[in-house]
């Protein structure tokens, strides 16, 4: 990461553009106040190998041609929220929607504003789910079949991180927390995670788990609030739109030190 930065400064590389990307930090009840859910990326990713995360990815171009009704604030409320037009904020929802569903199971989405699905662990589900990932159906065209809508009330925004300007594949990633829905649970979807667990926030702290910054800075925030309650009001209080952006700070002896905000 250091050389990288340090080729980038010297101007031999171009940045290229982040793309938009959504995160979603599930976390549930438990005796210890509260857990999170994590999954090791597959060693085989080009990004963020082997690395602990959140179910989470880039936006899709269909999510951005998504045309159908949600449970929550109206588009131009996120859009002011979220700090983009309406068309890409909606698109950040779908997608964060979406890829939890796709990476754990979880489907934030109910037949009225008032409801959510329940077990969505059976085999329908499951063929829809894989359909999902080989995009042989839309988002949109799966939620409409079903007589469903996207819950985007039930996620609560935490924080906007861009990846550095230096590294050749970059992600301007909103983060979201949500509370995992009564009636459904996580499951080990394969794909991408090689490894899924839920526990608390200190508990994967303690054991010193790889993460990228953006995982870990998260992480460490949400754990500051000790039950869900307090984690869901200190989101709505946060700054979701303003990026975060490591950087890479050189000394005079051309040493690097990666510089991590917040």
């Amino acid at each position: 990461m250091v050389e990288q930065a340090r080729q980038f400064a010297a101007g031999e590389q171009q940045p290229v553009e982040a793309r938009l990307a959504s995160t979603v930090v599930l976390v549930r009840p438990a005796e210890a106040g509260y857990e999170v859910f994590a999954i090791r990326r597959v060693t085989t990713m080009a990004f963020a190998a082997g690395m602990y995360a959140f179910p989470g990815g880039a936006v899709d171009a269909r999510d951005f041609t998504v045309e159908l009704d949600w449970a929550g604030p109206p588009p131009s409320a996120w859009a002011a929220r979220l700090g983009l037009d309406e068309a890409a904020a909606k698109a950040v929802l779908c997608a964060a929607v979406r890829e939890v569903f796709e990476e754990s199971g979880v489907l934030l989405a109910g037949p009225d504003p008032a409801s959510v699905v329940g077990d969505v662990s059976g085999d329908d589900w499951e063929a829809a789910r894989v359909a999902l990932i080989d995009r042989s159906i839309g988002f949109a065209e799966m939620l409409a079949g079903r007589g469903l809508v996207p819950r985007t009330d039930l996620l609560a925004p935490w924080s906007r991180w861009v990846t550095p300007e230096f590294e050749p594949r970059r992600y301007d990633t909103y983060f979201f927390v949500a509370v995992l829905p009564a009636g459904q649970r996580t499951r080990d979807v394969g794909g991408e995670a090689a490894l899924i667990r839920w526990a608390t926030p200190s508990d994967l702290f303690d054991e010193s788990l790889p993460m990228l910054p953006p995982t870990r800075s998260t992480l460490r925030q949400i754990g500051d609030h000790h039950t869900i309650a307090a984690v869901l009001d200190a989101a709505e209080a946060r700054d979701a739109a303003t990026p975060v952006q490591p950087r890479v700070e050189f000394t005079e002896d051309g040493n690097g030190t990666l510089i991590v905000p917040g």
